[in-house]
């Protein structure tokens, strides 16, 4: 094939990469001039014909011009896409080192109301059933009592869900404690959509169901198996569950109060930062059940080795949260008042 039939069979896509290549990021799905567009989806194919195209340049011994433009395409592409993917990588590590827990500061309002629409019930209902202890059924129906009761009896072989298969039991329990974890925070994450109403809800619920089930097996004398067992996986649970609610709370307070904002931008704003604390508790309701799934069910580990496993990750957690990236809060701050 000639070099001119080569470049007339190409161009148009050679084009399509320097109109990719020239384009800030938030235009690269858009075409120029009637070209053909490198869209996300096509990218690696596209990458990967690029990079043939200078072999076969090469190959064929066409002229240095042609030879030279298409290895300069195909480094501004590699460069372009690994440069993105290790900043990506960058903003990850700077998002855990710093920016959730100054997001979590940022957004105390929404985190404080979930706090309390989450503890206050669970505590009530923990202590409440102490004194009447019947209480527990008008919350829930016995099947349920009588399941959590077996799972954490103190003659159970191993303590909490137990799957029906044994072959592959830690594999098993990690899937259902993350469908499990997953389901609570979407649905008090999406219970936002409804102006609040659905967070709210669901925050109230798990608090009343978190806090029947403690304080049903606490009155039963289940202390060892039962607070044993949801010691380790407490906090990144628990946080987890909050910040989901604190992202729906977000949600629903731009639907109700937009302010001067049209309600879809007050929406769309409010779901930049509400998506923001959603990473945060996806990150902790996954470690959440990789704790409760190989560690909290072993009736070998002491109960006092447990309880302590706990408490040092719960104030681990609100030490990161409270003063994990104070610094670079003041500095964003300070850079937006220049």
């Amino acid at each position: 094939m000639k070099e001119s039939q080569f470049v007339h069979l190409r161009q148009r896509e050679w084009a399509a990469w320097d109109c990719w290549l020239d384009e800030p990021a938030e235009r690269r799905r858009e075409g120029r001039g009637g070209q053909a567009a490198i869209t996300p989806g096509d990218l690696p194919s596209a990458y990967r014909r690029l990079c043939h195209d200078l072999s076969l340049a090469r190959d064929r011994r066409y002229s240095s011009a042609l030879t030279d433009l298409l290895q300069q395409r195909v480094l501004a592409a590699h460069q372009r896409v690994y440069g993105a993917r290790r900043r990506l990588r960058g903003h990850w590590l700077e998002f855990l080192t710093g920016g959730l827990p100054d997001l979590a500061r940022r957004e105390w309002r929404v985190v404080l109301a979930a706090v309390a629409l989450l503890f206050i019930p669970m505590l009530a209902t923990l202590g409440l059933l102490q004194i009447y202890p019947d209480g527990v059924y008008y919350l829930m129906p016995p099947e349920h009592v009588a399941r959590y009761e077996s799972m954490y009896s103190p003659e159970a072989e191993q303590l909490g869900y137990q799957p029906q298969r044994q072959a592959a039991r830690q594999l098993t329990m990690l899937a259902f404690y993350i469908s499990h974890n997953v389901q609570i925070d979407f649905q008090c994450f999406a219970g936002g959509l409804v102006f609040g109403l659905g967070s709210v809800f669901f925050l109230v619920y798990n608090g009343l169901m978190i806090g029947a089930t403690a304080g049903h097996l606490t009155q039963m004398g289940f202390i060892e198996t039962f607070w044993g067992f949801v010691a380790g996986h407490s906090a990144p649970e628990l946080i987890g569950i909050v910040f989901s609610g604190a992202a729906g709370l977000r949600i629903g307070n731009a639907l109700i109060a937009p302010g001067r904002l049209r309600r879809v931008d007050a929406l769309k704003e409010a779901a930049r930062e509400a998506v923001r604390l959603l990473y945060g508790a996806a990150l902790l309701t996954f470690s959440a059940a990789f704790i409760e799934a190989l560690w909290s069910p072993h009736r070998a580990l002491p109960f006092g080795l447990k309880i302590g496993a706990g408490l040092t990750l719960w104030c681990a957690l609100l030490a990161y949260f409270l003063l994990a990236g104070r610094g670079r809060g003041r500095r964003a701050r300070a850079a937006r008042s220049h």
